[in-house]
């Protein structure tokens, strides 16, 4: 079930305990999609989820039927947590972000430290290194030359392994039509931010619970990045997937539902 949420620019998909009301007991568990994918990519894993929460799964602004929004990636997460503090209803808060979906959530617990009470931040960090900088900037200015198929196999190899793609060629098809619907202009906006991003200065004051996950083949946003970002903030602890690389979720739906299952909270039934 689709609903409109911050004045009506952040298109959301709901699911799972009291998502017919909009509210509820039931925590609030806000799931951020990558860059290079979209919501679709957590569809493995909300129906489990969705049997203890009240799911949101959102098109992040330029995605989907979200409106776009100027002014950077600041801007990008103040609409998220007017968002998220709509839809949550006044409920417990869990944020998710995998990707660039991890560097939205991350920035609006910067600005907005009472937003969550939990967050889970999958394969993202503070910074990249130059080398990575410089791939975004690529990345932008390819796509904008030459349109996104330009740089199609260059996003799933950021997303998936070699050997991942050639044992899942319906998926990859999937995931290719998926990128390739992306608004080219919202793409390129995205790159040139995370090149110049730069949260080390400000991760003190995210003092929520964090759990960190990275895949071990994550080219990306290697796990260097994440071992960085977890010794960084106040009250984090990292763990690592074997074998996945930047969208573990869709990659291996059970080791990531495993991994995220001691963090989040144990909901009471909702009488």
């Amino acid at each position: 079930m689709d609903r409109l949420f911050a004045n009506g620019t952040v298109n959301a998909a709901q699911s799972g305990q009291g998502s017919d009301q909009g509210s509820g007991k039931a925590p609030a568990l806000f799931l951020f999609h990558s860059l290079l994918s979209d919501r679709a990519s957590f569809d493995a894993i909300v129906p489990q989820l969705a049997q203890s929460f009240r799911v949101i799964v959102p098109e992040l602004p330029g995605f989907g039927a979200s409106r776009a929004v100027g002014g950077g990636l600041a801007a990008v997460a103040d609409r998220m947590a007017e968002a998220v503090r709509e839809a949550a209803s006044g409920a417990e808060t869990i944020v998710l972000g995998n990707g660039y979906g991890g560097f939205v959530a991350l920035q609006m617990a910067v600005r907005h430290p009472a937003i969550a009470t939990r967050l889970i931040l999958a394969d993202c960090g503070a910074a990249f290194s130059e080398p990575g900088r410089e791939a975004f900037r690529n990345m932008a200015a390819a796509s904008k030359a030459k349109g996104l198929a330009a740089i199609t196999d260059v996003a799933m190899r950021r997303l998936f392994a070699p050997e991942f793609q050639a044992q899942h060629p319906d998926l990859m098809r999937d995931r290719r039509e998926a990128f390739l619907k992306t608004d080219p202009e919202v793409i390129q906006a995205a790159c040139a931010q995370l090149a110049e991003l730069d949260l080390r200065g400000e991760l003190a004051r995210v003092k929520v619970p964090v759990l960190v996950l990275v895949g071990e083949h994550d080219e990306a946003t290697p796990p260097p990045m994440s071992r960085e970002l977890a010794a960084s903030l106040p009250n984090a602890r990292l763990k690592i997937l074997a074998g996945c690389a930047h969208v573990p979720q869709l990659q291996s739906p059970e080791m990531f539902l495993d991994a995220i299952g001691d963090f989040l909270p144990q909901p009471s039934a909702i009488t």
